[in-house]
């Protein structure tokens, strides 16, 4: 069996179609690209889902959770601020973190689905 691909025609309005497409929506592509980058990252995709069920968090709470260091989860969480997926606000000396939805709505459907499942397992 050969993996090859051998067109006998090609749609040249398919492919210009396509192609403008594409171009069309190359911006959106991009910052997706960047959101799932950042996502598939494991811990910050724990992170995420934590905010998204909790809609707020310090990095000290996140920190015993994870079983991390305070400062590798700042880490994280500097870098899902710099992409605009998560917030933070200031109370007195705590600072809280939660999602930028606007931002992380292109992932909701994955945090959702983990949030959902999690919801099953303890039932």
């Amino acid at each position: 069996m050969s993996n090859r691909c051998i067109r006998v025609l090609a749609d040249p309005v398919q492919i210009l179609e396509c192609k403008e497409s594409i171009n069309n929506i190359q911006d959106t592509i991009a910052d997706a690209s960047h959101i799932f980058s950042l996502a598939g990252n494991e811990v910050r995709l724990k992170i995420l889902f934590l905010l998204n069920k909790e809609e707020q968090m310090c990095p000290c709470d996140l920190s015993d959770v994870l079983d991390m260091t305070v400062p590798a989860v700042s880490q994280h969480l500097r870098k899902l601020k710099n992409a605009k997926m998560v917030v933070d606000k200031k109370m007195g000396q705590t600072i809280f973190y939660s999602l930028k939805e606007k931002n992380a709505e292109i992932i909701m459907p994955v945090l959702n689905e983990l949030l959902s499942d999690h919801q099953k397992v303890i039932k």
